[in-house]
């Protein structure tokens, strides 16, 4: 019997630790966090590289593709900075290009996908920032095409330097 007031009065007291806890802690509660492993890449933004995640696209087929998941209701979402994909011939070590990152007005971990094609001739170069890319594509040797698909990607570490 003692056992059982014992065991009882320390379940109390761990609930009643928690809800203090709980109730000094700014914002809403969203329960105890876990942790889990998921791949995360790299993208360059203005000449550094951030780490991001891929959890969420548009596209049935990039979704099994990718292993994420399938959200069709991301494609009603419009205005989104661009997530800049090479497809066909890059150069070596080409990776996403955003056009924005976290600390920046237009920042959203929400991406409208474009796709870039290097024309036929034309020397891939590392590409490492929307401005960039821009440029190259005025001197006519990059292509862009809207590749009508969003991407939940968001970037959870922002690089540093060039």
């Amino acid at each position: 019997m003692r056992s059982s007031i014992i065991l009882v009065a320390g379940a109390t007291l761990a609930i009643a630790a928690t809800a203090v806890n709980a109730a000094t802690t700014a914002g809403p509660i969203m329960g105890s966090a876990k942790a889990t492993s998921r791949p995360a890449f790299q993208g360059y933004y203005d000449g550094h590289k951030d780490t991001y995640l891929n959890t969420d696209v548009s596209s049935k087929s990039e979704a099994a593709m990718m292993q994420v998941n399938y959200s069709a209701r991301l494609a009603t979402i419009k205005n989104l900075p661009e997530i800049y994909l090479v497809e066909g011939k890059a150069a070596p070590g080409q990776l996403a290009v955003f056009g924005s990152e976290p600390g920046k007005k237009d920042y959203s971990p929400l991406w409208s996908e474009t796709i870039l094609t290097w024309k036929a001739g034309a020397r891939p170069v590392l590409l490492t920032s929307d401005t960039q890319i821009n440029a190259v594509e005025k001197k006519g040797t990059l292509t862009e095409r809207d590749g009508h698909v969003v991407l939940n990607c968001p970037i959870i570490k922002v690089g540093k330097g060039g």
